[in-house]
């Protein structure tokens, strides 16, 4: 079954950077897109980041210029790369992809900025 995986959250002081990794398992990646959402404490998940197959980005404006998503299909793997970080980015983050109309996530990492 397909399985998404995520991992490299943790604690940063504001600045600084985390790398998050998503490893997807039982599902032809490369034809996939592939999304970062993230949800806050008391607040709805948000879209952050999507990369198609032919490696087109979109970004959330909160993110810009701060956040790029990349992907390995190679490695059935997704990336997002996070500088500059803000309190405001504390959240987890899941990733995300759909196939057939199923939507699947993974099961979140946490990332938590503090001031």
């Amino acid at each position: 079954q397909v399985q998404l995986v995520e991992s490299g959250g943790g604690v940063v002081q504001t600045g600084g950077s985390l790398r998050l990794s998503c490893a997807a398992s039982g599902i032809i990646f490369s034809n996939k897109v592939m999304g970062w959402y993230r949800q806050a404490p008391g607040k709805q998940r948000e879209l952050v980041a999507t990369i198609t197959t032919s490696e087109g980005t979109n970004y959330a404006d909160s993110v810009k210029g701060r956040f790029t998503i990349s992907r390995d299909n190679a490695k059935s793997t997704a990336y997002l790369q996070m500088n500059s970080l803000k309190p405001e980015d504390t959240a987890v983050y899941y990733c995300n992809l759909n196939r057939w109309g199923i939507s699947y996530w993974g099961q979140g990492t946490q990332v938590t900025v503090s001031s």
